[in-house]
């Protein structure tokens, strides 16, 4: 590892990270992800913030974890930017909120309803927090390549997980539940944690960013939530590095 300056959460430094970075929320998801690239190895340990580099097709590329929420998302996509991240693809879990979804589904997110607090720091609320629109094609090709079951659309990104999960316990139940009505009302897929983040970081720095997220709980519940070792998301992985292949693919066919 470099002996530079290392950025202060992630603790990575000049050459550690590549151009292109996968984005697990989870530190325990990134080996595995890392496993799917060549000659993977360990950079940076620290917090929430785990950071594989290794290589696709000649290419390096990087897994960091963020953590869970938009504010440690937040600092884990400003650091790898000022390290030279130009890619940023969430390789994330959420929760399905359309009818004919099932586990281990792969959403390929193309915005996010911003229904939490980070990105209001970054640009106002009334900006649409949207993927690149690169990595939005990439993830439908690529999905559609793995043979994955998949749908693209919007997302809600929010900030309480059991504000979601166990509503009536909540003092503003009322509004939680309205709200989360309307978002089914109108077609929002999913709902997750971290997509209106870093889409915010995205757009400030000028870099592009996406998501594949895979389905592990469906609303209303229809079972039990899978333990944590037991999650469906060996396709979203899956998904996720393919499409980074083909990004890595078209920026040399036609470079940035």
């Amino acid at each position: 590892m470099s002996d530079a300056p290392r950025q202060y959460h992630i603790q990575c430094a000049p050459g550690d990270v590549g151009g292109y970075v996968l984005l697990p929320g989870d530190p325990g998801r990134v080996e595995p992800i890392a496993q799917r690239l060549d000659a993977a190895r360990r950079v940076a340990d620290n917090r929430e913030y785990c950071t594989w580099t290794g290589a696709l097709d000649g290419v390096a590329v990087s897994v960091c974890s963020t953590g869970i929420g938009g504010p440690s998302a937040a600092i884990a996509a400003e650091e790898l930017c000022k390290l030279g991240a130009h890619t940023l693809l969430r390789v994330g879990t959420c929760g399905g909120m359309q009818p004919g979804q099932r586990l281990g589904d792969v959403v390929v997110v193309q915005a996010t309803v911003r229904d939490e607090g980070t990105s209001r720091q970054y640009i106002p609320i009334a900006w649409p927090a949207t993927a690149h629109l690169d990595v939005i094609d990439a993830l439908r090709r690529a999905a559609q390549q793995t043979g994955a079951r998949w749908h693209a659309g919007t997302v809600q990104s929010k900030d309480s997980f059991y504000g979601e999960m166990e509503p009536d316990r909540m003092p503003v139940a009322a509004e939680l539940r309205a709200r989360w009505d309307a978002w089914i009302a109108a077609g929002v897929l999913a709902s997750e944690m971290e997509c209106a983040a870093l889409f915010s970081v995205a757009a400030v720095r000028r870099v592009r960013a996406g998501a594949a997220l895979g389905i592990v709980n469906v609303t209303p519940l229809q079972e039990a939530m899978p333990e944590p070792d037991r999650l469906p998301i060996e396709t979203v992985m899956d998904v996720a590095v393919a499409a980074m292949r083909l990004l890595i693919a078209g920026d040399r066919a036609t470079p940035r």
